[in-house]
């Protein structure tokens, strides 16, 4: 059972992760990085085929094409070359931790493999004892970008979807170092979609486990805004299309089980989706 999880793992990964090349042509295919007006972009698998589209209502556009929910499965709405995350980024959260409020951005990376889609299992591994929800309101990078000025921050945007941190707690305090705690294989579950054309301060996050509301918060509680991270992360990083910015986690953070359910919700983008499992990966 163990072998066939981590098979089944093995081959979503190899269509959820793509070269930024192949994920710019399918993007300027798709009409364009970015856009003003309110669109919601996926990546889906249809009839067994990755196939890159825009959702209207209750159908995946691809072209001319329309496919019902019911024809598709959603994977992870981009390919990101690196996730960096953001700590502490709600004094409310930081109070919960026992932390300090940073006096600038905190930074921290999750590899591209660490990505799933929404609906796809986060493993629970036998490295920790303490595993721990993080929804966040995360960004999505349209061009390739350095130096990013805060008042140019919008253009190189193409939209916002939702991260799920999840984290090692035990591993995160004890090696110093978060790659384990927060880097490990399906640690960063991303969905459902890629919405433009929102205001990323003027949104409402809400975390669910097995129904109950754990976390709830308006994003105009960042202490650093949007244009503030993209301005931050800049000045260290070359951003490519598909790059993840995360925008830290509210208060509420808490464990989770095997067979858990957790919900991360914003209403202008949905909600993702993932059950915790057992096992080793």
């Amino acid at each position: 059972m163990r072998l066939l999880r981590v098979n089944a793992w093995l081959a979503f990964a190899s269509v959820a992760l793509t070269s930024v090349e192949e994920t710019a042509q399918r993007e300027k295919n798709m009409g364009g990085h970015m856009t003003h007006k309110r669109q919601r972009f996926g990546r889906c698998l249809v009839a067994g085929v990755v196939r890159e589209g825009v959702v209207e209502d209750e159908y995946f556009v691809v072209g001319q094409e329309r496919f019902s929910r019911d024809r598709i499965t959603p994977l992870a709405p981009c390919s990101p070359t690196k996730i960096i995350g953001i700590g502490r980024n709600y004094a409310a959260h930081a109070k919960e931790m026992n932390n300090p409020l940073p006096t600038e951005p905190l930074l921290f990376f999750k590899p591209p493999s660490a990505v799933i889609a929404p609906g796809a299992d986060i493993v629970y591994p036998p490295q920790t004892k303490e595993l721990h929800y993080e929804g966040e309101l995360a960004v999505v990078i349209g061009l390739r970008c350095r130096n990013v000025a805060k008042a140019d921050a919008a253009g190189v945007i193409r939209g916002y979807t939702l991260c799920n941190d999840i984290t090692a707690r035990d591993l995160q305090r004890s090696d110093g170092q978060w790659a384990r705690a927060k880097g490990s294989d399906t640690f960063a579950p991303l969905g459902p979609w890629i919405v433009s054309g929102i205001e990323p301060s003027a949104l409402r996050l809400r975390t669910f486990v097995n129904g109950t509301l754990r976390q709830d918060s308006p994003t105009s509680d960042l202490i650093f805004d949007v244009p503030t991270l993209i301005q931050y992360v800049s000045a260290s990083f070359t951003l490519e299309p598909g790059d993840i910015v995360t925008t830290g986690t509210p208060a509420g953070v808490g464990p989770v089980q095997p067979g858990d359910v957790i919900e991360v919700s914003i209403d202008e983008i949905g909600v993702l989706r993932n059950r915790v499992v057992a096992g080793s990966l």
